[in-house]
């Protein structure tokens, strides 16, 4: 029997919305979807079909002539790094990332 996998892949989403009621309903969307890593720079781990239905509602939101929203794909096995505080305390480590962006 055929057995369909489904192909998971990490993505970052910024955005820069001009508007603050605007912000706060695509920052409302996007917690829905990701994991903020900062206030307007999320990590969204799953099908290219996630990361498409998510753009698409984010793009209901915003006005195309003021905001921004982009999204990159990260590569699986690509270099990660943090320069300066952490954002947890020394000791404890965040289990919810995946293993391929931990």
């Amino acid at each position: 029997p055929t057995t369909t996998m489904r192909s998971e892949q990490a993505f970052v989403i910024g955005y820069d919305i001009t508007q603050p009621r605007r912000l706060a309903r695509v920052h409302r969307e996007m917690c829905r979807h990701a994991t903020p890593l900062e206030y307007s720079i999320f990590l969204l781990v799953g099908s290219v079909a996630d990361k498409d239905r998510c753009l698409e509602e984010v793009e209901a939101l915003i006005d195309r002539d003021e905001d921004d929203v982009r999204c990159y794909a990260l590569p699986l096995r690509g270099f990660q790094g943090r320069i300066g505080r952490a954002s947890l305390p020394a000791g404890i480590v965040w289990t919810g990332l995946p293993a391929a962006v931990a």
